[in-house]
Order: structure tokens, then sequence, then C-alpha cells
């Protein structure tokens, strides 16, 4: 009976050993975490309020595991029921808790009760990860781009010193031939003289013929030069202002595809597209303080680009050391670039929301601009075209349910473009 007794409790005790076993490896495990998956939770979860190496709304977030174990004696346990519930710890008088909220301005962090013990083993091995060197052959990569521009610029330098030196060849040459044949001619007993003749503006002069057509081609040219120059005012194609603060549309509407009515949010319900305001530009770059390194090119480098967030910054009165509004603005004077004249009604949200033309119809590729241009003409022959060539939008359109069955049965078709809808007619656009 004892026997059994002691096999048993030998059984026990190895399953026992077992279950702790387990139990360690799997706690290990869970405290090692994957930097990559971490990466993937923190962009997702806590990206907008921090970055590891800056502060923002929350505190800059490197090695935030270390630096709280070392300054206040706080493990992981900690961290993870501030993670998942932050509001609580203040709440429960937590002293640390208490400190950090009232530190950044009483801003509760957005609670996580969904991460795992390993969504957090992961976050944390992300924040210790150490910060990435510069990467080697930057530097490198600009010496060489600027040693093929200045190859470049030597390259046409000698085309053109050649070219230069050809001509000077050819007309050395041509005084030369001159010489020589002047030298044959006075060995032959030539007379080279030249004799005065009549001259030739008194010949035209008198040629009334040659008078009359020349007057009649200088008034024709005159009228098309004139006409064409008055033509052109008020039509401003290809007009593209520097601004007080340079805003790429390439790196926004195009690289981060950022839709145009984001910012432009009043075309879809007004007359006017809108100048957006600063206010909108700091919903994202509150966080955004610096593009990326592959954003830059040969012309605009980050540098500068980082320079123009800061112009940004300086005219919000925005402190971004303190993550704060100092209430110290400056306006900035944009300057326009589409401009009808005030005679002509146009409406943006007829034709954003009702008629469901793109931006690009009208403003060309903006997403490809790194500087904002006028990109059609904007003249009543340029809208009239458009009006006549373009088909309605009228199906699952309740806006055109009514009209379009009437003007159908009026052209006897099942498309109707807009300028069979009155879009010709000059009260629509001049009232």
């Amino acid at each position: 009976m004892k026997q059994v007794n002691h096999r048993k409790l030998g059984k026990n005790i190895l399953r026992l050993s077992l279950i702790i076993l387990l139990a360690f490896s799997t706690s290990l495990s869970a405290q090692e975490g994957d930097p990559v998956n971490g990466k993937s939770l923190f962009n997702a979860n806590c990206a907008a309020c921090h970055q590891l190496d800056k502060k923002m709304t929350g505190p800059a977030l490197r090695n935030v595991e270390q630096r709280l174990a070392e300054a206040e004696g706080l493990d992981r346990e900690w961290l993870s029921s501030w993670i998942r519930n932050s509001s609580a710890m203040v709440k429960a008088g937590d002293p640390y808790a208490n400190k950090i909220f009232n530190e950044y301005g009483g801003a509760a962090m957005t609670a996580y009760p969904q991460l795992s013990d390993q969504d957090i083993s992961d976050i944390l091995a992300y924040t210790a990860e150490e910060v990435p060197a510069a990467p080697a052959g930057v530097q490198i990569a600009d010496a060489g781009q600027s040693s093929g521009s200045d190859g470049a610029s030597m390259s046409n330098k000698v085309i053109l010193g050649a070219l230069a030196v050809l001509f000077a060849l050819l007309a050395m040459a041509l005084i030369l031939v001159r010489q020589t044949l002047n030298r044959f001619a006075e060995a032959k007993g030539v007379d080279i003289s030249e004799t005065k003749g009549t001259p030739i503006w008194k010949a035209f002069i008198q040629n009334q013929f040659l008078v009359l057509v020349s007057v009649v081609v200088l008034l024709l040219a005159s009228g098309y030069f004139v006409f064409g120059y008055f033509m052109q005012v008020g039509v401003d194609q290809g007009y593209q202002p520097v601004q007080p603060i340079h805003f790429s549309h390439k790196i926004h509407a195009g690289d981060n595809g950022i839709d145009c009515k984001y910012c432009h949010s009043s075309a879809r319900v007004s007359k006017t597209s809108g100048i957006p305001s600063l206010n909108v530009c700091m919903n994202c770059h509150k966080s955004v303080y610096e593009v990326a390194p592959e954003t830059a090119t040969a012309e605009y480098s980050k540098e500068f680009y980082d320079g123009e967030i800061k112009k940004l910054y300086a005219a919000v009165g925005w402190d971004d050391a303190d993550q704060k509004y100092t209430g110290d603005t400056q306006p900035v004077k944009w300057v326009r670039i589409h401009n009808l004249p005030d005679f002509a009604y146009f409406n943006h949200s007829q034709h954003v929301s009702v008629a469901g033309i793109e931006c690009q119809t009208c403003h060309g590729p903006v997403e490809e601009m790194e500087i904002m241009y006028q990109h059609s003409s904007l003249t009543m022959g340029w809208c009239i075209n458009c009006h006549r060539d373009t088909n309605v939008k009228v199906e699952d359109n309740a806006y055109y349910t009514k009209i379009h069955e009437e003007l159908s049965k009026k052209y006897g078709v099942d498309k109707l473009t807009a300028a069979q809808m009155g879009g010709l007619e000059c009260g629509k656009c001049h009232y």
C-alpha cells in the first residue's frame, strides 16, 4: 500500500514539474516579444499619440519599460494595467498614473483591453529596439547625383564650346575664301569695285504695288496679334505662383492618397471649394512633424520640407516641444490661383456632388503637381465645349429623374448633354 502511494506521489510530482516547466517556458516566450509584430501593433494603436523618440500628445516610448523600472520601480504588470485601462488607475489614486495624467493636461489615454499579454510584449519589444543608424551611402548617393549633374553641365559646356569654335572656324574660312577670290580677280584684271545704284529703300517706295501689298500684310498681321493679345486678357492658364508655405499636392494627394474633398470640403456643398483652414492641416501635422526621407527629391530636400512644416507651426502658434498651442498666430497670405470673373457664376457643389465630376477634369493631374498651377484655360469657350460634349450623369441620380424623362422624350435620346439641358443658356452662368 505504501509502495502504491509512493508511486502515485512520484507521478504527481512529475506532472507538477512538467506543468511548472511548461508555464515557465510559456512565460519566457511571452516575455520575448516580436518587434516586427510590435511595430505593426504600435502603428495601429499607439502612433496617433506617441513616437519613439519624440514627445507628442503622450510621452516618447523608446525603452519605456527599462526607464520606468529604473526611475520609478514599475514593472511590466503596471505597464499592462496602464495600457488596458489608464483611467481606472488614475481614479484608483495610483501616484505615477496621476503624475502622467496631470503632466499631459488631463488627456486620458485610450483603453486597450483587447491587447493580450503577448501583444503588449511585442509592442514593448519594438520600443526597446535601438535607434537605427543613418543609412550608410546616403551621402555617397548625393555625391553621385551632384557629380552626375556636374557631369551633365560639363558636357553641355563642352558642346557649346565646340559649336563656338566651329562657327569661328567657318567665319575665318569665309574671310580667307573672300580674300583668295579678290586676289584671283586682281590677277585676271577684273574690276570688282562696287557700282553705286538706287538705294533699295528708295526703289521700294517708288514701287506703289509693293507698298500697297506691304501695308495690307502689315495690317492683317497686326490685327491677328492684337486679337490674340486681347483674347488672352484674363486667361491665366499655366499660372503658378509661389505660396508663402510650400504645399506639395504630389505628396498629399498623390503619395498619401488624401481625397481632395478632405481639405476642400466645401466643394461638396458650396459654390466655392474654399481654402482649407490651418486647423485642417494640423489634424495631421500635429503628429506629422517631418517628412519621410524617401519623399525628398534632388530639387526639394527633406530639410526643405521639414522647414515648411515649421512655418505651419509658426502660423498656428504650435509649440512642438511642449505639444501645445501658444496663442501666437500669424496669418498666411495664400495666393489665389483659379479666379473666374465676377460676372461668371460657377457652383462647385452642382458639378462635384450632383454631376459627380472629378476634380482632375478641370484642375488637371493635381496628384502629380509639386506646385499647384492653373491647368485649364477656364474660358467661356472651354466651358461651353464641355457642356456640349459631356453626358449628364442621370442614372441613380434623383436630382435629374423628372427632367430626364421629359427631355428624353423631347430629344429622343437616352443620354443627355449639359447643353441639351440648358447648359448653353446665357442666364445659367450670367445673371
